[in-house]
């Protein structure tokens, strides 16, 4: 055995005596990565997870977790040859991750769900049950690379940098990180991805990617805000940074910090954005445009990827990403606590929100360093 090569995987044996679980979304990513797998001769296991009710999701074209989802992942595994499981995780999915939803929009933050059901479902539970089922490891199709560095493995960006799923990833531990693989993280495009699928034949060649988070509809937060929440959408004052009142809104859940469109008080010379939300006072703060930059940024719940420990060094000159659509940039990162710190950016950034996450990069490579939960503060 001393000699036996590694295999794609890592491990010194060959693939037929690997097994490896897949989670399987039904979409064409992790649908790839379970054929590629599957015909390199490893002991696949697919699993997708039930998230929510398919009445609801049936009605909904596009959602990473719909009824039809599920179906078109069980004709990847049967296409392939490999079982295939379904398991219920709605109760799971809703206390961990829709609850805190719909308190954090309330709350007035900006939150991103996506996160926490890799934190909390995905790399937590599922991976759990992917050790129940005696697998090596588990492989996902998300778009980040897994390298094994002096101290063990690293996370670090996707070749692709438009396909790049860091910003989601950040809070993989690195107890976790030892038992995933991302076998995309290496493509250069998603038509690679693409053409991987029509080599295999999968069903899902074609499909669409998902562009809305699975639980809520084209994209209305507010609809399922006001649905989990009866009463979210009441009334309040729209005010300026004086406290002066300037009209009316029909809910703070409607709001979005940066926002411009929408706020109905014309009439003004200059235009105003949504600068802060009050959910306690039920008020919209509107500001000049100026008024949403922001250098120093509190952040919490870190979860550090380094070498040696966060709180080891008074600071940290890294760069880092304050929203997913955003490249990273130049940052001080002053830690308070192991899980706690202080964000100084170099140069201002508009219209960062609380509950967005704040994710830690190499200026010098392609490495990730972990992140934290952006808070007000207070």
């Amino acid at each position: 055995m001393l000699d036996q090569p590694l295999n794609s995987l890592g491990f010194a044996k060959a693939p037929r005596d690997t097994r490896v679980v897949v989670a399987m979304s039904g979409g064409v990513d992790s649908s790839v990565v379970a054929a590629m797998l599957a015909d390199e001769g490893y002991d696949v296991v697919g699993v997708t997870l039930q998230l929510y009710d398919h009445g609801a999701a049936l009605a909904k074209k596009g959602a990473c977790c719909a009824g039809r989802d599920i179906h078109d992942a069980r004709r990847v595994a049967e296409t392939m040859g490999f079982p295939h499981y379904v398991l219920d995780y709605e109760n799971t999915f809703r206390e961990a991750v829709i609850e805190e939803f719909a308190d954090a929009y309330l709350a007035g933050a900006t939150p991103v769900p996506c996160i926490r059901c890799n934190e909390r479902v995905k790399f937590k539970d599922l991976l759990a049950t992917a050790r129940d089922l005696n697998a090596d490891c588990m492989a996902t199709g998300h778009y980040i690379q897994r390298k094994v560095g002096l101290a063990g493995p690293e996370l670090h960006m996707a070749a692709d940098p438009a396909r790049d799923q860091s910003y989601f990833l950040f809070s993989t531990t690195p107890e976790q990180l030892s038992y995933l693989r991302f076998p995309l993280g290496h493509l250069q495009s998603k038509a690679e991805t693409r053409a991987l699928a029509a080599k295999y034949g999968l069903p899902v060649a074609d499909k669409p990617d998902s562009q809305d988070i699975c639980f809520v509809p084209n994209g209305n937060y507010a609809a399922v805000i006001e649905k989990l929440r009866p009463g979210a959408a009441d009334p309040g004052d729209i005010v300026d940074m004086d406290g002066h009142v300037l009209g009316r809104h029909n809910g703070v859940i409607h709001y979005t910090i940066g926002q411009r469109k929408g706020l109905g008080i014309g009439g003004l010379a200059d235009p105003l954005y949504v600068v802060r939300l009050d959910a306690d006072q039920k008020r919209v703060v509107v500001g000049p445009k100026e008024a949403l930059s922001t250098r120093v940024v509190p952040v919490r719940e870190i979860n550090w990827l380094g070498d040696v420990p966060f709180d080891a060094r008074p600071e940290w000159h890294l760069a880092v990403k304050v929203r997913s659509t955003r490249a990273p940039r130049a940052a001080i990162l002053r830690p308070l606590s192991a899980t706690t710190a202080e964000v100084t950016l170099l140069a201002a950034e508009d219209g960062i929100s609380a509950g967005q996450a704040c994710v830690f990069y190499d200026p010098d490579s392609s490495r990730i360093f972990g992140g934290g939960w952006i808070w007000n503060g207070r």
